[in-house]
């Protein structure tokens, strides 16, 4: 849609343009020159797409959550709006609405359903007690706040100053064990870049690492090539679904330091508009261990 018509169309008209034409672009790629290479994953989200408009995960485990379930509370000592997961509190950007952050979270519920595509964690890829977590692309730090109490440390790396505030009151009760690094990750280094050969070079080793990067993930793991050649105890989860083949680049980097590789079930559909283009089914994360 031109920027003209976004002007004159209004956003509850809009969206749903938008959506079929999304939804569209989609089925008729795969109906026209990809039919051959459909596989059962494939045509269960094709599927679904058909019957039920455009997703970004494409099937129907998402369809259990519910924006009006989640209850948003404000903290009395800093009016920061948060919600409650597993007894814990998880905090919002301070200028986030009440609809805002039900709608976030329960985005991120759908996103980490066992079943989802972008699920970063199974039963048998985990973190362990006394671990070192490394979260690129932290944001809300839900994954860190999951596993808060078994890790032994987290560093939380982001970018957007918005999220730091509400990062440092969800994890202020154990602010000992959680550093929190307002930086970009890449490989290079200079005032606002950092890259993790060199923020680790005199630090701990760790060995779980997730980056979750907007499509930044390929400059981070040029910046941990050190990390990755000598960390023999190591797990990545991985987001691969910013760019088009991007799991295919991540696989055959990973599996060349002898990683074992695998993917989250599934595929995801992600209608960034720089990027919107085949293959539209595309794995969302990686998970490598060695």
């Amino acid at each position: 849609m031109n920027k003209l018509l976004r002007k004159l169309v209004p956003k509850f008209i809009r969206r749903p343009i938008e959506k079929n034409k999304l939804k569209s672009t989609v089925l008729n790629h795969y109906n026209s020159t990809e039919k051959e290479f459909i596989d059962q994953e494939k045509s269960d989200a094709l599927e679904y797409l058909k019957e039920s408009g455009f997703s970004v995960f494409p099937y129907p485990f998402q369809e259990k959550y519910k924006r009006s379930d989640i209850e948003v509370f404000i903290d009395s000592s800093n009016q920061l709006k948060y919600i409650i997961t597993e007894g814990k509190r998880l905090y919002f950007k301070r200028k986030s609405s009440k609809r805002g952050v039900r709608r976030n979270y329960n985005f991120l519920k759908i996103e980490q359903d066992k079943k989802s595509p972008h699920r970063y964690l199974t039963d048998r890829f985990d973190l362990e007690k006394n671990d070192i977590l490394v979260d690129v692309g932290a944001a809300e730090g839900n994954l860190a706040l999951e596993v808060i109490e078994k890790v032994k440390k987290v560093y939380l790396f982001e970018t957007d100053e918005r999220w730091i505030e509400a990062l440092q009151a969800t994890f202020a009760p154990w602010k000992d064990k959680v550093v929190i690094v307002n930086k970009f990750v890449s490989d290079v280094n200079d005032a606002e870049n950092v890259s993790l050969d060199e923020y680790f070079k005199d630090k701990e080793s760790f060995n779980f690492l997730k980056v979750d990067a907007e499509g930044a993930e390929g400059d981070i793991l040029k910046g941990a090539e050190k990390i990755i050649a000598e960390n023999q105890n190591l797990k990545i989860a991985l987001c691969c679904y910013h760019k088009p083949y991007d799991e295919d680049k991540f696989k055959a980097y990973l599996k060349d330091r002898k990683f074992e590789v695998s993917f989250a079930d599934g595929y995801m559909i992600f209608p960034e508009p720089k990027t919107f283009k085949p293959p539209y089914l595309r794995r969302g994360v990686l998970r490598a261990v060695r």
